[in-house]
């Protein structure tokens, strides 16, 4: 078979994405986000219905966010008052599963020299989530709570297209469930309805590539093992 430019073009977009965790400040362009987004909601949903909503935040509106996350987070007492509005994760971990997750999280601290018993400085690392990472553009998505199972799959595809459309402009990005937490202030300071429900975060900006957590690639399983094929 031979590649296309186009596949080609697609193939680098899609296997080049990664969960960048440090960011340059310099400005992503208001334009370049519109069209980001713009592109991304071509993603499929069922019976067209779109469920997705985003909030774009930057300079001054993302700091103060930013900030109220953070005084919380580091706080044990007032974060104990916030709680997750959805399970992102099992609620009860089995193999393969738990490995990759442990695989993937001691690879992150290991490079940036966290042992297992530095609990504070894993409590900081995590907190950087909350600053998003130090990228100038960070977006909350929220979806109605009406809807059902079909329509948070449907999310997930336009979250995929933000951050391949990203990347063919030269973007980077890091999807964070890490916000689901705080969703009461969230809520307070974009204003949401009662309705909404914030699904997850993300970063939006130029990697900071001298930084070295931004050298993790996490593991693929080969075809072969997650694939079968019925003839």
């Amino acid at each position: 078979m031979i590649e296309s430019n186009e596949q080609k073009l697609v193939d680098a977009a899609i296997t080049s994405r990664r969960s960048i965790r440090a960011f340059l400040p310099t400005p992503v362009a208001r334009e370049d986000i519109e069209a980001i987004l713009d592109v991304a909601s071509r993603a499929p949903s069922g019976t067209n219905t779109q469920p997705w909503k985003v909030y774009v935040l930057t300079g001054a509106a993302k700091e103060r966010l930013s900030e109220d996350i953070l005084a919380a987070h580091n706080d044990p007492a007032i974060a104990k008052e916030h709680a997750e509005e959805y399970a992102y994760y099992p609620r009860e971990w089995a193999s393969p599963y738990i490995d990759r997750r442990r695989k993937v999280g001691w690879d992150l601290y290991s490079l940036l020299g966290l042992s297992r018993d530095n609990k504070e400085g894993m409590h900081a690392q995590h907190g950087r989530n909350y600053r998003f990472f130090d990228a100038p553009v960070g977006l909350i998505f929220t979806i109605d709570r009406i809807m059902e199972q079909g329509s948070w799959l449907d999310y997930g595809m336009f979250l995929q297209n933000i951050m391949v459309a990203a990347r063919g402009r030269g973007l980077d990005t890091c999807p964070q469930a890490a916000f689901t937490q705080f969703h009461k202030i969230i809520a307070k300071h974009l204003g949401l309805p009662s309705g909404e429900m914030v699904v997850c975060g993300m970063s939006l900006g130029f990697a900071d590539m001298d930084k070295i957590e931004n050298t993790l690639v996490t593991e693929r399983v080969p075809v072969a093992q997650f694939a079968k094929f019925v003839e």
